[in-house]
């Protein structure tokens, strides 16, 4: 089925207005907030005004009534201006509200979804673990049923959205039993913020993505009540793998705006950029590097629209979601290294955007499955067995 890869007037819409949401609002404070370590609360709240962090649910549970897509397009806008903001919408509603959606009960929707979805709160999934990730088979946390509760005992690490003033719950996988084969059986469990046993560390000193809040858990005879099961019990990881996949369609509408963020800096300086009493824009190897910019955004664009377009189609959409994710966020790394070298020793200070790119690029190529994760999962709809 060919792509049809133009906006719909409701679209482009959306996109008009984020993107005007992202220069007006976003750019003017984040740079400042992204050096000081601190969380966008402002910017958050706004969004969730605007209904960014409900736009894929329906209306019904205080969503906007969108799609898949047009949750892209969004993310897309924001990470042109700032990676930060983006990824704690994305994470905000792939990792926090759309497994309650998906899997959740009528109750635990009814009691979560307005609230995340207004941006009121905001969800964590608590999946990685010092030596579990895409290795469920190493998953330590557990949770032990004790009549009417779960106590649950574990850490994680590396979650997103997981410690901030409005962060309201965490969705936590932990083996609830073992198969016949003696492999685990994983569940997802709500952890509301705030639990007794239930610890929240510092946040990480990392290396970019420094407006996002990223933690580590620790679960200490953790109890909450066995009505916060979300899904099926055993079937925690296979849910998960669902959101794994919709989430990498979301990363890469964000790579893509980050890659297309380096591009619109770049085409800036080298128009402003004056050197040997000329713009460095007229010097042919910057034309060329900025070409080979907008086309890798370009093509980007179109893998994560094709990949959104046949979830929402109803269509499979698996490989299409790994490709998509595994070129979109080699484009952002590459794109993010060419605009550094044409801003030259300015793209090394972090007064210039694209300094803050080039921090936010790499963690896009591990996050929500590495691009080894990617290769494998593309081998596998191809025939071969991992």
């Amino acid at each position: 089925m060919p792509l049809d890869h133009r906006l719909t007037p409701e679209h482009e819409e959306l996109r008009r207005t984020v993107e005007a949401f992202a220069h007006d609002v976003v750019a003017p404070k984040i740079g400042d907030l992204y050096e000081r370590h601190e969380f966008p609360y402002e910017i958050v709240r706004e969004m969730g005004r605007m209904g960014l962090f409900g736009l894929p649910f329906p209306e019904e549970y205080g969503g906007m009534g969108g799609d898949y897509l047009a949750l892209g397009i969004a993310l897309e806008e924001l990470a042109r201006v700032d990676s930060s903001v983006a990824i704690t919408l994305e994470a905000g509603v792939s990792l926090g509200a759309m497994p309650l959606y998906l899997f959740g009960t009528e109750e635990q929707k009814r009691e979560w979804l307005p609230k995340l979805c207004a941006g009121e709160v905001l969800g964590a999934f608590g999946l990685t673990e010092p030596g579990a990730g895409s290795d469920a088979g190493g998953t330590r946390t557990t949770a032990v049923r004790d009549g009417d509760e779960w106590v649950i005992n574990g850490s994680k690490c590396f979650i997103t959205n997981s410690g901030t003033d409005i962060t309201g719950l965490v969705t936590v996988t932990a083996v609830t039993g073992r198969k016949a084969d003696g492999r685990p059986e994983i569940s997802s469990i709500i952890v509301p913020s705030g639990t007794p046993g239930f610890t929240v560390a510092a946040p990480y000193s990392k290396v970019g993505w420094n407006s996002s809040d990223t933690r580590e858990l620790s679960f200490d005879e953790v109890r909450v009540p066995v009505a916060n099961l979300v899904g099926q019990e055993g079937r925690g990881y296979a849910q998960f793998l669902r959101i794994l996949d919709e989430g990498r369609i979301a990363i890469a509408a964000l790579a893509t705006g980050l890659a297309q963020g380096c591009v619109d800096e770049s085409v800036k300086y080298a128009k402003e950029r004056q050197a040997f009493g000329k713009a460095i824009g007229d010097n042919q190897a910057i034309q060329f590097k900025l070409a080979d910019m907008e086309t890798r955004a370009h093509m980007a664009r179109l893998g994560w629209r094709d990949a959104a377009s046949r979830l929402v189609a109803g269509e499979p959409f698996k490989k299409e979601a790994a490709i998509a994710k595994l070129y979109s966020s080699t484009v952002a790394v590459d794109n993010a290294r060419d605009a550094t070298q044409i801003h030259g020793g300015y793209g090394f200070m972090n007064e210039y955007p694209v300094a803050r790119m080039w921090r936010d690029s790499k963690i896009l190529e591990i996050g929500e499955g590495t691009s080894e994760v990617q290769r494998m999962l593309i081998a596998r709809e191809l025939g071969f067995a991992g």
